[in-house]
């Protein structure tokens, strides 16, 4: 492990966010959002967490977990209660491929099971984007469905709790 560690994001990561989201990467990845991070970094609903990722003291990247059946948007639904969806991105470009998404998803997906009320974690990346396909079914999502959120065809994956204590007790 390459200790990577969650802490919240806050308003004074407002310039490194926005930067972020400028990245080529990124913009493939999340093409058609806009966070809002002038307003939801002064934001803390009880149903979110938005965290940066670091290392070393270093900010790689971002993770946002939800209860998606309580957030205001709506984005997912009508959805069932006792799950959580995950977004995640590097930040730079110079750090994918290096095992850190693979941690960082770790920590978040340790963090949603956490609560025992928890069942089943969902992703829900770009249809066409097959890299995070394959990630997400190496750590053990499983694809659900297409399914269109806004101007975006996504794939929905889930990680049912009982898989996830399969595939940690194996490790």
């Amino acid at each position: 492990m390459n200790m990577i560690h969650l802490r919240s994001a806050t308003p004074d990561d407002l310039d490194l966010l926005r930067h972020w989201d400028e990245q080529p990467h990124i913009i493939s990845a999340d093409p058609n959002d806009d966070w809002g991070w002038e307003v939801e970094l002064h934001r803390t609903p009880d149903w979110r967490e938005q965290l940066i990722a670091e290392m070393e003291g270093r900010p790689i990247g971002f993770v946002e977990i939800i209860d998606p059946a309580r957030e205001d948007d709506h984005y997912w639904g009508d959805i069932a209660t006792n799950l959580r969806a995950i977004d995640i991105w590097i930040g730079e470009e110079q750090d994918l491929a290096k095992g850190y998404g693979t941690e960082m998803m770790q920590l978040a997906i340790a963090r949603c099971f956490g609560a025992s009320t928890v069942t089943a974690v969902l992703v829900d990346p770009l249809a066409n984007n097959t890299r995070a396909h394959r990630f997400y079914e190496r750590l053990g999502f499983k694809f659900v469905e297409p399914r269109r959120f806004g101007d975006d065809d996504c794939f929905v994956y889930c990680l049912n709790r009982e898989d996830w204590q399969s595939k940690t007790n194996l490790a």
